[in-house]
């Protein structure tokens, strides 16, 4: 018989990834296809519908090339599922015949701000967040798609007249990779819309008759690991095989973390950051700027989760190379910070697209200060690598107040965990463990146990935990005085920059 694989595709804003996964969790192949944004005024960010799906058929037939070129079999037969992760809020529209309406509206967009100012005015704020465990933010998709419905009379349109579908990532590859046979999404998915019910996990129709949103057509809302469909990949497998997971990315890898219990937390450090922390079978409501959301779900339980997001992380330190020219690769920020010694008072607050957990001020903008003559280049990189930790720091101190539950370590993922210095000082500035796999497909893996949960390929939770791979552990050391002492300079300079209002 055959040993059994899992083919995984992580949908990401900047690229698709197509990973396939043996029995025991291992990668046995691998592809990326870069994916491009467009910018058609400031603050707006779209993607191609069209390009989105293609880049999955082109990273996973590059994947399974790379399967075949390595001497494996590669019957379809031997595939058992199909998961996938996408990256979330970012939605578009098409019609019944399945063409899109709409770009894809990117979660990065700025659209809607003028939307969201006029709603948090009112009582129906109070009412989104106690059913769908949201805030009232551009973040999230439900804003930009009224703006969509109030500056354009043909989508405003389609929607009245029931013409018009609704679906993030996850829902439009489903729908292309079926032919239009699945119209549907899982729960984490669902979260992120501003539509979403979570306590009755279903879709909430009177918030939507009050975004005058009623003729939406929705798609069917299932648990993570379940199946949604079947798919050839159009040609590339002999065979259909089973689409048994479909997950948002940052649930995804807390999935792929083992974030299986309550208390168990995850940071993933990409383009923003988004830490999560389950919080088992019960919804945790938060007044510090936290929103709850589903962290992941099966047929059998659904797991909650409180989320901090940091809306910039990683883009920081793009900003510095690619509009300052600092460092031609971002790798060598690690050696730049070393040699830094400290941070010599300089402190970036790095709000380019506004402060997010626990603050939500998106109409802030980013500032450098403590500059003196004696900082140079090093200082200033130091000081946005620094910026990293000191918001995760904020995002796990509001999670443990509201909370009650103090982890007792950090599952870190994303490209920035191979920066060590990064690594080392938020384990100081913690006072506890961080823990990398050392993978950067971590969303891929945790959308392949799911799927490989439900087809059989994996027995149960206690299966999955066992083919934990080998981790790499950053525990305090000596420096945690000195990351202290940085983080009230931070907080100090902080409060100035939020006018005295932390």
């Amino acid at each position: 018989m055959s040993e059994p694989y899992i083919l995984a595709i992580d949908q990401g804003t900047s690229a698709t990834k197509a990973v396939l996964f043996d029995g025991q969790g291992q990668i046995a192949a691998r592809a990326t296809c870069p994916v491009q944004s467009f910018f058609p005024q400031p603050g707006f960010v779209e993607q191609d519908p069209e390009e989105l799906y293609q880049s999955v058929l082109k990273s996973a037939g590059r994947c399974l090339d790379m399967f075949r070129q390595g001497g494996r079999k590669n019957k379809s037969a031997a595939i058992a599922a199909c998961g996938i992760s996408n990256q979330r809020e970012t939605f578009l529209l098409w019609d019944p015949s399945g063409c899109p309406l709409t770009n894809a509206v990117v979660w990065q967009c700025k659209r809607s701000m003028e939307i969201c100012r006029r709603f948090q005015e009112t009582e129906l704020a109070e009412e989104v967040q106690k059913r769908t465990g949201l805030i009232i933010d551009p973040y999230f998709s439900g804003t930009k798609l009224i703006w969509l419905c109030e500056n354009d009379e043909r989508i405003r349109a389609a929607v009245r007249a029931g013409r018009a579908c609704f679906g993030t990532i996850d829902t439009w590859l489903l729908q292309k990779l079926t032919g239009g046979r699945q119209f549907c999404t899982d729960y984490t998915n669902a979260s992120r819309t501003l539509f979403f019910n979570i306590d009755r996990l279903e879709w909430d129709e009177d918030l939507l008759d009050r975004f005058s949103l009623g003729g939406l057509k929705l798609p069917e809302v299932r648990p993570s690991s379940c199946e949604f469909g079947r798919s050839d990949f159009e040609g590339l497998l002999e065979e259909p095989v089973p689409i048994s997971a479909m997950i948002g990315d940052s649930h995804a890898a807390a999935f792929g973390e083992g974030c299986f219990t309550a208390g168990t937390a995850k940071a993933t450090l990409g383009t923003g950051c988004s830490i999560l922390l389950n919080t088992g079978s019960s919804r945790t409501a938060s007044g510090q700027g936290m929103v709850t959301t589903i962290c992941w779900s099966t047929e059998e339980r659904v797991d909650y989760a409180l989320e901090g997001v940091i809306v910039t992380c990683g883009a920081a330190i793009q900003w510095l190379r690619d509009q300052l020219g600092l460092f031609a690769e971002s790798r060598e920020t690690e050696a730049m910070a070393l040699a830094a010694k400290d941070n010599h008072c300089v402190c970036l607050i790095p709000a380019f697209s506004g402060m997010g957990t626990p603050y939500w001020r998106m109409d802030l903008k980013a500032a450098l200060l403590g500059l003196t003559f004696g900082s140079d280049k090093n200082h200033v990189v130091r000081a946005a690598l620094e910026s990293i930790a000191f918001q995760i720091k904020d995002v796990l101190t509001a999670m443990e107040t509201e909370s009650g539950i103090a982890p007792a370590a950090l599952n870190a993922d994303g490209g920035i965990t191979a920066n060590k210095f990064v690594m080392q000082f938020l384990a100081d500035l913690l006072n506890t463990n961080v823990t990398t796999l050392g993978l950067e497909e971590v969303s891929a893996l945790g959308a392949a146990c799911l799927a490989g949960l439900h087809a059989g390929v994996f027995e149960s939770l206690e299966a999955l935990e066992k083919l934990r791979r080998k981790t790499q552990v950053f525990s305090p050391g000596a420096g945690r005085r000195q990351a202290e002492t940085a983080c009230r300079q931070y907080h100090h300079y902080l409060s100035l920059f939020l006018g005295g209002t932390r």
